[in-house]
């Protein structure tokens, strides 16, 4: 890259002791938070360093190459580095040590690289050997450097180091790792050595510089592995941001029983209770912790053997969480009795402990209740209304391990990734069984119904990921012994293979092959406190989609004020209804279509009346018929094979088939959702409308007689273009229930859904006949972008994603500038004609956090979403009322 001549060189490299939390976006999460620890802690608790911005990240990625700078930056604030240490990187009698780590603006954990040890060579080690006494400890950071380097700067497979330890402990008759002496780690270093070269065709790099200029770069690389961004995909992370590089002075767990490192959360990461918790190992370093491949010891276990440095540890955790008003994730290492704490960052953590820490932060006066509700991420909220083990059953524990990610799931048995995602796109529940997961591990984690290893602990990959995502977890389960090559999991002379069922329970560790029930849960005191906050704090009104009454009821128990939609073709197709709703379609005139509606319209008045019983006076926003009519009928295909049996055996239905057939082509068209459906339907048809007109009045006047409250009732009108169309079925609703002697505005309100975009320029007009629009976003997301949603998510949208067209799906998230501007249009063109109209949204949207927060913007009144998005629905429009104050 070309200097510009008189241009101010930018600035990539920062010590710790310049930088702060406000700084995130440019040294990333991990480097602000390591630089603001410095600050709070003190650098005599903190290792020094420096952190390579995210801008030299995204200009590495840009360019191909680092910027021209940053040699010469990185030179210097490594010498700064070195007389702060008193050693020098490389130094052959007493070497400084650094560790290279990723550090993005939002916490991914597991995703990006990290290297240990790095500035150990064949000279040095000797000379950290003799300057520390301590031989075995220098081969042993020396080996895991060569394995930490030849793994993330050259992609070596880590298994093949891994297979190397294993033979390694064999020829010694040792079990772990720590019980290698001093000769046998030299041998294994020298093996890694071999198995460098072998892999690469190059030696070990000597020069400790130009490790440190190769490591990063792969730490640059590894912002676009494919792991990273499947994890960004899942968690909405922009590609553009780039990682920072964080270059910190070693310190060492690994110096003897009273060393160790571990991983320490401010309170219980699972439940929330506000006691520390965590893991760590003695005598080992950070990456034997978090890599699963070692079972670790609880955190309070560190109080029996350093007592000492677990007071000191406590104290910080409390001065951390005071300090960031959040509950804190550390990593610290002992050296020789000593503490020092190497980063920390607000903690993931599931649902439960959110909603705890939540209540708890704002009763002891850490937060106000604006902010405890900041804290809680929405979307993580489903983890509570997910299925746990019935408590009324017994079931035989298999085994346990630990209680990793709370809820329960079951499924089958799979040992990859792969595999898991090919089973959710054949519609099958799966565990993922793994020895331990990795980052390349991220699909499977989304796809599976839950996660179960046999190694690791509440810190591991598999741990992290799982809490993250919301997935149960049982991790360590260390009596399982799990071939992933073989297909199969044995524990106490029980085997079970690929396809198996297996139950896991990620509250309480349980493992079961039995087929445990499995129930919906009970909301806690704290959840119902926080969507208490919520409900005062937001302005949005939350409705719920449903058509059943136990919908309706569910709905209602998770805090729905109303039904935003009622889909009523979903009525039509229970079995008892489709044969009516048949003949209603074959008949071939309009006196034979009155007569088979006739006998429809009882049903409907059943269905509805259930529905406005069950919301007890809330209002009910019921959509008339809206798909096409070929939708109730069998595929042109299926009638044609019937015919053509009939015709073979002579049967005598064959009539009654050639009839079906030919209604069938002809109702067919090129393309049905932009055919005859919607209102369409009802000008076309109006005898449909006007039966489920009569049976939804009928059914609220029989509702207020039996319970004496009368229903809110609002009936809508779909898929409307013209203002007309909406005069006309408008005048058709009136006069129906004045047949029935409801009144207008009294007893009902009559509306339209918003869906196409002819219909947001022209929403002034509309309005003058719609007593209030619900923006049906998923039609005004395919009509907008010329989108169809099955076709586009299944063969196009992973490319756009990839090709960085679009960051997310616009059917989860809504397409803000192009969508969004059109709900905007529409708000504001229809209130100009009429103020008080009321305006909804009832698409897949109405239960997405981020859509909530621009319908927010817009002025919307209610957002309406599937009965389980309610509770995450309340919170988020909780969040945008804080953040637009």
């Amino acid at each position: 890259m070309e200097e510009v001549p008189g241009a101010v060189a930018t600035k990539y490299v920062y010590d710790f002791s310049e930088g702060s939390r406000d700084m995130r976006d440019l040294l990333g999460g991990k480097g602000a938070n390591v630089a603001e620890m410095t600050r709070v802690l003190g650098a005599e608790r903190v290792p020094a360093g420096f952190t390579i911005t995210t801008e030299a990240c995204v200009a590495y990625m840009r360019d191909g190459q680092e910027p021209d700078d940053l040699p010469t930056q990185v030179d210097e604030a490594l010498a700064r580095l070195e007389e702060q240490a008193g050693r020098r990187l490389g130094d052959p009698e007493d070497p400084l040590l650094v560790s290279v780590r990723s550090g993005a603006r939002e916490s991914m954990p597991g995703m990006l690289d990290t290297i240990l040890n790095l500035g150990l060579n064949a000279r040095s080690v000797e000379g950290l050997a003799a300057a520390t006494g301590n031989p075995r400890f220098a081969w042993d950071s020396y080996r895991r450097f060569v394995q930490m380097f030849g793994n993330v700067v050259r992609a070596i497979p880590g298994e093949r180091f891994e297979d190397e330890i294993a033979a390694a402990k064999e020829r010694a008759g040792v079990e772990l790792d720590t019980e290698l002496d001093v000769d046998r780690l030299r041998e294994l270093a020298d093996a890694f050595q071999r198995l460098y070269r072998e892999e690469t065709g190059e030696k070990f790099p000597e020069e400790p510089r130009e490790q440190l200029t190769q490591a990063v770069r792969a730490v640059f690389d590894s912002w676009t592995n494919e792991r990273a961004v499947q994890y960004r995909r899942l968690n909405r992370i922009p590609d553009e941001w780039g990682t920072a590089v964080n270059v910190q002075q070693m310190v060492f767990g690994n110096k003897g029983d009273d060393s160790g490192s571990g991983v320490a959360f401010s309170r219980d990461e699972v439940t929330g209770e506000p006691e520390p918790s965590g893991d760590f190992l003695q005598n080992a370093q950070g990456e034997d912790v978090v890599s699963g491949v070692r079972n670790t010891r609880e955190l309070r276990e560190l109080a029996d053997l350093m007592p000492a440095a677990h007071a000191e540890l406590m104290d910080i955790l409390r001065t951390l969480e005071r300090h960031y008003k959040d509950m804190q994730d550390t990593e610290f290492t002992i050296e020789e009795g000593r503490l020092y704490l190497l980063q920390t960052r607000a903690a993931k953590r599931p649902a439960q402990a959110a909603v705890r820490f939540a209540v708890d932060a704002v009763q002891e006066g850490l937060l106000s209740r604006e902010e405890a509700l900041l804290t809680v991420d929405p979307d993580s909220l489903d983890a509570l209304l997910h299925p746990t083990f019935d408590p009324g059953e017994d079931y035989d524990v298999l085994a346990r391990g630990v209680a990793a990610s709370p809820g329960a799931a079951k499924g089958e048995v799979v040992f990859s990734a792969a595999a898991a995602v090919a089973a959710r796109g054949e519609g099958r529940d799966v565990i993922l069984v793994r020895p331990f997961t990795e980052a390349d591990d991220v699909a499977g984690f989304d796809a599976a119904r839950g996660i179960l290893t046999s190694e690791g602990g509440k810190a591991s990959h598999a741990a992290l990921v799982a809490r993250g995502m919301g997935r149960p977890c049982v991790c360590g389960a260390s009596d399982l012994e799990i071939d992933v090559s073989a297909g199969t999991v044995s524990v106490n002379g029980t085997t079970l293979q690929e396809g198996d069922l297996i139950a896991i329970n990620g509250t309480t560790g349980d493992i079961t092959v039995d087929d445990v029930p499995l129930v919906e849960p009970e909301i806690t005191e704290q959840f119902r406190t926080v969507l208490a906050w919520a409900d005062d704090l937001r302005q949005l009104g939350v409705r719920a989609n449903a058509e059943a009454p136990a919908d309706a009821r569910r709905a209602r128990s998770f805090g729905a004020e109303g039904i935003g939609l009622c889909r009523t073709e979903h009525m039509f197709m229970a079995p008892d209804r489709q044969p009516k709703m048949r003949a209603m379609i074959m008949a071939g005139s309009e006196e034979d279509r009155r007569a088979a509606l006739e006998e429809l319209r009882p049903l409907q008045q059943e269905d509805f009346e259930g529905l406005l019983e069950a919301m007890e006076g809330l209002p009910v926003t019921i959509r008339l018929l809206d798909p096409p009519l070929h939708e109730f009928l069998p595929s042109a295909a299926e009638v044609e094979q019937e015919v053509e049996r009939a015709r073979i055996e002579q049967s005598d239905d064959l009539e009654e088939l050639e009839r079906t057939l030919e209604r069938v082509h002809a109702l067919s068209e090129t393309n049905p959702m932009l055919g005859t459906r919607g209102c369409r339907l009802g000008i076309l048809y109006p005898e449909i409308y006007e039966m489920q007109v009569a049976a939804i009045v009928r059914a609220a006047r029989a509702v207020r007689e039996r319970t004496g409250s009368a229903p809110h009732l609002e009936m809508m009108i779909p898929l409307v273009d013209y203002e007309r169309e909406v005069e006309l079925m408008r005048g058709l609703v009136v006069r129906t229930a004045e047949r029935e002697g409801m009144r207008e505005g009294d007893d009902y309100t009559v509306g339209t859904m918003i869906e196409l975009p002819r219909a947001c320029f022209v929403a002034d007009r509309i309005a003058r006949h719609a007593d209030f629009f619900s923006f049906g976003t998923n039609d005004l997301t395919q009509t907008a972008l010329g989108f169809s949603r099955d076709d586009i998510e299944g063969k196009i949208l992973a490319k756009y994603i990839d090709r960085r067209i679009v960051d997310r799906s616009p059917f989860e998230t809504i397409d803000e500038p192009g969508v969004g501007w059109l709900v905007r249009l529409a708000a504001w063109v229809g209130r100009e004609e009429k103020p008080d109209l009321k305006l909804g949204i009832c698409g897949e949207h109405g239960g997405d956090p981020d859509s909530i927060d621009f319908f927010a913007r817009a002025g919307l009144d209610y957002v309406s979403c599937s009965a389980y998005r309610v509770p995450v629905a309340r919170v988020a429009a909780a969040q945008a009322a804080i953040r637009r104050r």
